[in-house]
């Protein structure tokens, strides 16, 4: 018997041990800041909000239209430019690179990109009145959220989830990710309060996001808010590659 209450309290040692270690390092497992590509002073601005200074990729346009995007845990939003910049050709674009990304000082948390969305949504608007809401992946959560709280035009959500604690718990079925987790991107929660015409672009064999977790989102928007469009032949990260994906941003059938 104490061989066994042995082996019973190893395991409980080392479970403990890796809840403590995911919830230590939670933040390294969502977020990898990646460095900007190289862009002309006129395509980017400082912004600075409390706690960072900001850099924000751009296309300068005047009119009253923009586009705010906001990108994947490991992406350059840069390199958007060109094709969004082909697909929205009367908009002014920004591209917000998040805290600790692409030049951006200090660490990402969900709370202060939101705060640092709100800001960045408010000046852009006392410019361009109709703006469009646009995120991918990590960014949907950003977007959806964002978009709940300000008078947006439109929302565009690419490769979106209901929840990145629930995908986390999926994930780890045998470790309580919903107490651990401090960034939790709930989507679902946010999209009830959406009133603005909204697109869902879904990847076919989308391996990081599964179906199932899109399906709930599309389901917590308001009866005709949001439309699911689904790229053929496409995976989580190869979806901007497929020649109908700009349509699918845009909205052209």
């Amino acid at each position: 018997m104490q061989i066994i209450y042995g082996l019973l309290s190893l395991l409980l040692v080392v479970y403990l041990g890796l809840c403590l270690a995911l919830f230590a390092w939670q933040r390294s497992l969502i977020y990898f800041p990646q460095p900007r590509s190289i862009q002309p002073p006129q395509n980017t601005f400082n912004f600075q909000v409390p706690g960072a200074d900001l850099v924000v990729t751009i296309r300068p346009a005047t009119g009253s239209k923009a586009l705010l995007y906001f990108g994947g845990n490991a992406e350059d939003v840069a390199l958007n430019l060109p094709s969004l910049s082909q697909a929205f050709p009367g908009y002014a674009i920004y591209l917000l690179h998040y805290r600790g990304y692409g030049g951006s000082t200090s660490r990402p948390t969900e709370a202060d990109i939101h705060t640092d969305a709100l800001a960045l949504f408010d000046r852009v608007q006392k410019q361009h009145p109709n703006v469009l809401v646009m995120g991918r992946s990590l960014g949907s959560g950003v977007a959806v959220r964002l978009a709940s709280e300000r008078p947006a035009q439109r929302l565009v959500l690419i490769t979106p989830y209901d929840s990145i604690q629930e995908i986390a718990a999926s994930q780890f079925p045998y470790v309580p990710v919903r107490w651990l987790m401090r960034d939790k991107y709930e989507s679902v929660k946010y999209a009830p309060a959406i009133q603005i015409p909204t697109t869902l672009v879904a990847a076919s064999d989308d391996d990081i996001i599964p179906a199932a977790n899109t399906q709930r989102l599309l389901a917590a928007f308001k009866p005709g808010i949001a439309t699911l469009v689904v790229i053929p032949q496409s995976g989580h990260n190869n979806i901007s590659g497929s020649p109908v994906y700009l349509e699918a941003l845009v909205g052209r059938p």
